[in-house]
């Protein structure tokens, strides 16, 4: 169910731009900044119950997710995503990361992910150290 054909109405760049203003015309000419282009977290949001309706629960966690980090500056993203990667952080150091998420982005769903990855690490022998 692509919401920008079906309903895009519901579908909003960061800026508030509507789908429609946003144009290849545009981009080339320099006339939008990243912010016109980043998409929405309640798009996101829209999408995962979607997902949901349509009996695809990952995907519906995925987006949420996504929206989620939305929240969070790139280069903080790019941190964490290293930090997660196997025998890169103690298990410490992911806990601390899943903190960060839920107190400083209320990014309650990441925190998980990043729990269960620090549980996972540290069964499988995958923690740094």
């Amino acid at each position: 169910y692509p919401l920008a054909s079906q309903r895009p109405d519901l579908v909003r760049s960061a800026s508030g731009l509507k789908l429609e203003d946003i144009t290849l015309d545009k981009v080339v000419e320099g006339s939008l900044s990243f912010e016109d282009i980043k998409i929405r977290p309640e798009t996101l949001e829209y999408q995962a119950q979607i997902a949901e309706s349509a009996g695809r629960p990952g995907l519906a966690a995925n987006l949420r997710r996504a929206a989620e980090l939305t929240r969070i500056p790139d280069e903080r993203v790019l941190e964490i995503y290293n930090a997660m990667r196997p025998y890169r952080s103690t298990k410490q150091e992911l806990l601390d990361i899943a903190g960060e998420l839920e107190s400083k982005y209320d990014a309650r769903v990441c925190a998980a992910l990043v729990h269960e990855a620090a549980a996972v690490y540290e069964g499988r022998g995958r923690l740094k150290g």
